[in-house]
């Protein structure tokens, strides 16, 4: 075969080899991909959706809010949050001791009723909320007392780092 044959065979298989690589990163991509968020798992510690309840358990308890601003079902970093220190039965024993946890959810892939909607569109308009996630702590007012969001290093390490934000 001559040269000019054997380069016509190999660029005539370079789309396909492209569309192939394309295929097999995504679904790698896919793969890799955290699962949506679901703040109510039978064991989980109850996460109030209602921002005036988790206000007044607050003023019941003494404690403070943990606001939780996510997209559970797209946010990659709100997806590593949950899994890595929200599941985890060390926050859990934490937050029930320590706070009153509070979800305001903006998924784009299920629906959550109007209402709720707008009450988490307009808390992420009075707290300025600019990306996802963001953790929030606030008093039994609503009045913020610290920000924060996603960090690395697991559970210990998050808890270690709220007790730094909390009130003392």
């Amino acid at each position: 075969m001559s040269n000019e044959v054997i380069q016509k065979k190999a660029v005539s298989w370079l789309p396909v080899a492209v569309i192939v690589l394309l295929i097999a990163g995504a679904v790698v991509f896919m793969h890799d991909q955290p699962q949506p968020v679901v703040h109510d798992d039978a064991d989980s510690i109850a996460w109030e959706t209602d921002f005036q309840a988790a206000l007044a358990r607050s003023a019941e308890l003494g404690r403070p809010v943990l606001a939780d601003f996510t997209g559970s079902d797209w946010c990659r970093f709100c997806i590593m949050l949950h899994n890595e220190v929200f599941s985890q039965s060390e926050f859990k024993e934490f937050a029930a001791e320590n706070l009153v946890l509070f979800v305001a959810d903006f998924p784009r892939q299920k629906e959550i009723p109007d209402e709720l909607r707008q009450q988490n569109e307009g808390l992420a308009g009075r707290y300025g909320i600019q990306g996802f996630p963001t953790i929030l702590i606030l008093d039994a007012e609503g009045n913020e007392l610290a920000r924060t969001g996603y960090r690395r290093g697991g559970v210990q390490a998050y808890i270690e780092h709220l007790k730094e934000l909390l009130p003392q």
